[in-house]
């Protein structure tokens, strides 16, 4: 797998922490070119800085996917530095918590301005490229895009709609050459669980996922870029997720008994 990404080109947004960092190390480690798009600049140009001396190619774009052109010029900017695009990842996510019920329509609306919208930015601002190359689209949704489970109902619709878009652009491009990879992690190491619903990231915070029960978050970039690299339609990661998604497919009865006993700490985005 690592020889299908050497030399390519591959722009990642929410790259600074997570996931999207690990993902950017195993670009590299792969031999691909890869292009750094997160809100925090210095966390990406330090990433950048690192992957450089250990002689890959790398380049940080400061990049909110929430603002209308800001993909655009990262595009632009990947393009300048390196000549094509072959791979965008939209990766940029949170999670908003919080029962139907006790969420303002604004929390719902944010969600979806990062999770859906964000991606579908991404998507729409890195195609003319990836027709070019021939290349391919990932987007970054959740094992929660395959099953709904209490208090995190925002985080649950925008999953579903990223992966609703994902089979969407599938059937869409398949004869223009892009692949479209839809990635569902489960639970794997990140801030994710230690950002209000605001978008805060409150460092410290205790995570309410036992430990045990956490992929570290460079064993799931692994996993997803061979799944990349591979053109595959789905990735899903962990364990735990896949016995997620199996059951919502083959079991939704047993699943929707099981999950609305589950007992449930209460995380940082509902303090």
């Amino acid at each position: 797998m690592a020889s299908k990404l050497a030399g390519r080109v591959v722009l990642i947004t929410g790259a600074s922490s997570g996931i999207g960092e690990a993902l950017a190390r195993e670009v590299a480690r792969r031999g691909g070119r890869v292009v750094l798009a997160a809100r925090r600049a210095q966390r990406i140009e330090a990433l950048a800085t690192e992957i450089r001396r250990s002689g890959g190619e790398a380049l940080a774009t400061p990049c909110d996917v929430t603002r209308d052109g800001d993909v655009e010029r990262a595009v632009a900017q990947t393009s300048e530095a390196f000549g094509r695009l072959d791979i965008a990842i939209a990766n940029a996510g949170f999670s908003v918590a919080g029962r139907v019920e006790e969420l303002a329509l604004d929390d719902f609306r944010r969600q979806f301005e990062t999770n859906v919208f964000g991606a579908l930015r991404t998507v729409k601002a890195a195609l003319p490229e990836l027709k070019r190359s021939r290349g391919g689209v990932a987007l970054v949704g959740s094992v929660l895009g395959y099953l709904a489970v209490p208090a995190v109902g925002a985080y649950t619709m925008s999953k579903f709609a990223v992966r609703a878009l994902a089979e969407t652009l599938r059937a869409e491009l398949h004869a223009e050459g892009v692949a479209v990879t839809h990635v569902a992690p489960g639970y794997v190491a990140s801030e994710i669980r230690q950002i209000d619903n605001a978008g805060t990231l409150h460092e410290g915070a205790p995570d309410p996922v036992p430990r045990w029960l956490v992929m570290p978050a460079q064993t799931a970039a692994r996993q997803i870029m061979d799944g990349i690299a591979a053109r595959r339609d789905e990735v899903i990661v962990t364990a735990h997720g896949k016995l997620g998604v199996s059951l919502s497919r083959h079991a939704p009865g047993l699943l929707r008994a099981t999950v609305s006993r589950l007992p449930r700490k209460r995380r940082v985005s509902e303090r």
